[in-house]
């Protein structure tokens, strides 16, 4: 979703909701996650006092296994984002590296939804904290019961 801010930049106190779903056929070409369901993008950007500022909240369903038992299951995650979002910068300083700089006076809203999502997903996938995993000799669930190989 390409979002037009021309207006909230010229226009002081201007508010514009946002609410729509990134399909999963967006989605395929994501490596090491799988989306069970579309991405909910909700939030607003508004300018407050000539600072045009983007609040968000993602949430999706991953369809994942246990990193430890090998289980198949869905898991839910919801995070929260906020950016400065600016016209321009007149610098290359690391410094404005926390602005979202709105080229044309717009941004790609799902390749910043995407992005923001992707840092903030875990990287291990468990399906509970807990999980005892699979034992590494016979390969039964350890979580379902025990063997006598560790013995």
């Amino acid at each position: 979703m390409i979002l037009q801010l021309r207006e909230v930049f010229q226009i002081d106190g201007l508010e514009k909701p946002i609410s729509y779903e990134i399909i999963t056929d967006e989605l395929k070409d994501i490596h090491g996650y799988k989306f069970a369901k579309p991405i909910k993008v909700e939030g607003e950007v508004r300018n407050h006092a000539g600072i045009v500022t983007l609040k968000y909240k993602v949430a999706c369903v991953l369809d994942v296994e246990c990193d430890r038992c090998l289980k198949p299951f869905e898991q839910e995650h919801t995070y929260d984002f906020t950016h400065t979002v600016v016209p321009t910068l007149h610098s290359d300083n690391r410094a404005y590296d926390s602005y979202l700089v709105a080229e044309n006076d717009s941004i790609d809203l799902n390749e910043t939804a995407i992005t923001d999502l992707l840092l903030m997903l875990p990287t291990k996938i468990l399906c509970k904290e807990d999980c005892k995993g699979l034992c590494y000799i016979c390969g039964c669930d350890l979580n379902e019961s025990t063997c006598d190989c560790l013995k």
